[in-house]
């Protein structure tokens, strides 16, 4: 792994803070937080904000609350109004989103959490079905999305679920060497950019339950030029058993650092159905993002999966990735109470 520098995080720790529970300290000494890699660095002690986006559904959904009335719903929702969460660009023109968000970022000093989601075959044909039409296609969009972000500061999730699809099954065998291919291209183009901190998702631990199953798809997938990789994406299971499962995986790759997408996991998971991922009731989000985890491996809790936005056709919701406003006011309910 590269020496390769980002910016001190003590200085994000002047800001502003959006919400109670999104602190932002790093470590006492100020210095530059070197890049995780085999030398065991991680974003650094202390917690880092990431970019809110201003303009964001939910913010939006706010604003519209409050001109009609729903002034109590509207407080509720700036749980996640005012705190952030990934973005998403879309496959077919990446660049403007990825744009406007390390813009923004820059502007107000925090770090853009990105999302890479386009490989083709994506999703086994279900809810979130697409990506690329194929590889050529899905380097163009790569080459578009690492441009755009360029020497802004950035973190990068890349393809959820693209890993575990893999080794459960559900991705046809006659894909799998492409994928790896893909994979690891975009792994070593996301790692090649000065500021830029790439995680490779992994799953979450109800799914791929024996993370061994895990280290040769990772590994073929250019986990050893990534920064770590990502847990429980979308997902609902626990803080505390997705940590013990990524002290496990990170085991078994020799020591690699891991975020959680800890958004919706407030509750845990819905127990007893098979689509207990898909728009579950009676959820809560999760702890807000923070660098400041007490766990030595896990460098950030990030929402990766923005609240609010559905997991798909089922229990009555809009297409994967839609807004839906009272899903995510339920959301916040939950961590209200």
């Amino acid at each position: 792994m590269s020496g390769r520098r980002i910016r001190a995080l003590a200085v994000l720790a002047a800001l502003p803070v959006l919400a109670a529970a999104l602190s932002c300290s790093s470590g006492s000494d100020g210095s530059p937080s070197a890049r995780a890699g085999s030398d065991g660095a991680g974003i650094g002690p202390g917690a880092s904000p990431f970019w809110v986006d201003p303009a964001s559904a939910a913010a939006r959904q706010v604003e519209a609350w409050e001109a009609a009335g729903r002034e109590e719903d509207a407080d509720l929702l700036r749980l996640i109004s005012e705190r952030p969460a990934a973005v998403w660009p879309t496959g077919e023109d990446p660049a403007d989103r990825v744009r406007r968000a390390v813009e923004g970022a820059e502007a107000t000093d925090t770090t853009a959490v990105l999302v890479a989601y386009n490989i083709p075959h994506r999703d086994c044909g279900q809810y979130s079905r697409g990506g690329a039409a194929d590889a050529t296609a899905y380097r163009t969009y790569l080459a578009e999305f690492a441009r755009a972000v360029g020497d802004h500061e950035a973190v990068v999730v890349l393809e959820p679920d693209a890993v575990p699809h893999l080794v459960d099954g559900c991705t046809p065998a006659v894909h799998h060497d492409e994928r790896y291919t893909l994979l690891a291209e975009a792994v070593e183009r996301f790692a090649a950019l000065p500021r830029t901190r790439v995680y490779l998702d992994a799953g979450n631990p109800s799914w791929i339950t024996d993370p061994r199953r895990l280290v040769e798809p990772l590994e073929r997938s250019g986990i050893a030029a990534a920064d770590g990789f990502a847990l429980n994406v979308s997902n609902f299971q626990t803080d505390a058993d997705v940590t013990a499962y990524g002290r496990r995986l990170s085991a078994a790759l020799g020591g690699k650092r891991f975020v959680i997408d800890s958004s919706r996991n407030g509750n845990g998971p819905l127990d007893g159905r098979q689509d207990a991922w898909c728009n579950p009731p009676g959820r809560a989000l999760g702890t807000p993002p923070t660098t400041e985890t007490d766990e030595p491996l896990l460098d950030a809790y990030l929402w990766i999966k923005r609240p609010g936005e559905s997991d798909g056709e089922c229990r009555g919701g809009p297409p994967a990735g839609r807004w839906w406003a009272e899903y995510a006011l339920g959301l916040a309910r939950g961590a209200a109470r």
